[in-house]
């Protein structure tokens, strides 16, 4: 049996684990850089949040968080199909300070309090444990499989040079939208369990350092590993909880990793385990 602390341990990892893998399909295989992710786990834990204090079933809100946040992740799409790179980095950033704002100014959302008092899953803590990790387990289960299938593909094609992809009669439109709209759901239903896991959710939680936080698992991982992904998220979401004062300095941490990362391994740990894996193979 595990006790209450690794319970909470696990399960922090848990909805680390699928957050980050929703951003890895965005930016991972689709080649689409966002600064702005948190608010998809923002949207999708206030849905969650709001429609189970309403009396919606938790499952249900839980659901329903994940397609409101797919559904504005489609709408954010839309805007990918103008900009691209810098641009795109910049509008999606916009879209995670715009969240914030109307979270902070909208009373019926929670204001500047948040919002508490909302019902649990009805499940103990070791249960809902085990629902977490089962939805990262499945999630890393999809993102394998669609990394394999005819969608991945496409994915990579549009990654690597849209205007090629589109010269092959890939419709790079399509293909983005879709990238967004389910990363961001994906994203939605982690930030639905994370508000059922601390049972108060505020503006706070979800602003541009959590965004960049996410972003720093997915490039330290290694952008487009699912296991170097999973792996690097692990290990960042519970380090501040192993080594108390790291929360302080988390935001310069952080970006220490990923300067040494983009400066020594730019494939992050997904790549310098196979460049590893190269030099066995090629030594006598």
């Amino acid at each position: 049996m595990l006790d209450a602390y690794h319970i909470s341990l696990l399960t922090v990892m848990g909805i680390s684990v699928t957050f980050a893998l929703s951003l890895n399909l965005i930016t991972g295989f689709c080649g689409q850089i966002s600064l702005g992710h948190a608010a998809f786990l923002g949207i999708g834990a206030y849905g969650a949040a709001l429609l189970s204090k309403a009396g919606l079933p938790v499952p249900l809100g839980l659901a329903a968080g994940a397609l409101l946040a797919g559904a504005i992740g489609a709408v954010v799409g839309l805007t990918s199909l103008r900009v691209r790179h810098d641009f795109l980095a910049i509008t999606t950033m916009g879209v995670g300070f715009l969240f914030l704002g109307i979270v902070r100014q909208q009373d019926a959302l929670g204001g500047e309090m948040g919002v508490s008092g909302f019902p649990g899953t009805g499940l103990d803590k070791e249960g809902f444990m085990v629902l977490v990790l089962a939805v990262a387990a499945a999630t890393a289960a999809f993102s394998l499989y669609l990394k394999k299938s005819w969608l991945g593909f496409a994915f990579d094609a549009v990654a690597e040079d849209e205007d090629t992809a589109r010269l092959l009669g890939v419709d790079v439109a399509r293909f983005k939208l879709a990238a967004f709209a389910m990363g961001c759901a994906i994203a939605g239903l982690a930030g639905g369990l994370y508000a059922h896991n601390v049972r108060f959710i505020d503006p706070d939680s979800f602003g541009f350092v959590e965004s960049i936080t996410v972003l720093s698992m997915v490039v330290i991982g290694g952008i487009g590993s699912v296991w170097g992904v999973i792996v690097a998220a692990a290990g960042l979401s519970v380090l501040p909880l192993w080594i108390q004062f790291i929360e302080d300095y988390k935001l310069l941490i952080y970006g220490g990793l990923l300067f040494a990362v983009m400066r020594f391994s730019p494939g992050g740990l997904a790549g310098a385990v196979a460049a590893v894996a190269r030099r066995g193979r090629t030594e006598p």
